[in-house]
């Protein structure tokens, strides 16, 4: 099993950055495919970006193309989600969770979820 949490949501102007992490426990960290969703409220949860196990491959939603990044250090067990140019839009709470798939953007793949870093972006 792996237990997941993030941390670094806050509150940023537009335009601004932040850097989320998300801290792992457990072992096996580096056999999971890492990936970032997000849910505002009303919304159904939506694929950000993932990384897959071996660091080679990275995966973004082509509405975080460009300004968002996602990276992960398998000996800190911890995978990161550097975004920066945020819009207001982008605004919501946001997971990191882990498959055993390859890759996949749909949040039913994920086995393992953390509790959520809420992330917001004022005008």
């Amino acid at each position: 099993q792996v237990q997941l949490v993030e941390s670094g949501g806050g509150l940023v102007q537009a335009g601004g950055s932040l850097r989320l992490s998300c801290a792992a426990s457990g072992r096996a960290f580096s056999s999971y495919t890492m990936g970032w969703f997000r849910q505002a409220p009303g919304k159904e949860r939506e694929f950000v970006a993932a990384i897959s196990r071996s660091v080679s491959s990275t995966y973004y939603a082509d509405s975080v193309k460009g300004r968002f990044t996602i990276s992960r250090d398998n000996a800190k067990k911890t995978t990161y989600l550097q975004m920066n140019s945020l819009k207001p839009e982008d605004t919501a709470l946001y997971y990191c969770a882990a498959t055993s798939d390859y890759y996949s953007s749909s949040p039913l793949r994920y086995d393992y979820w953390g509790q959520g870093t809420q992330v917001t972006v004022s005008s």
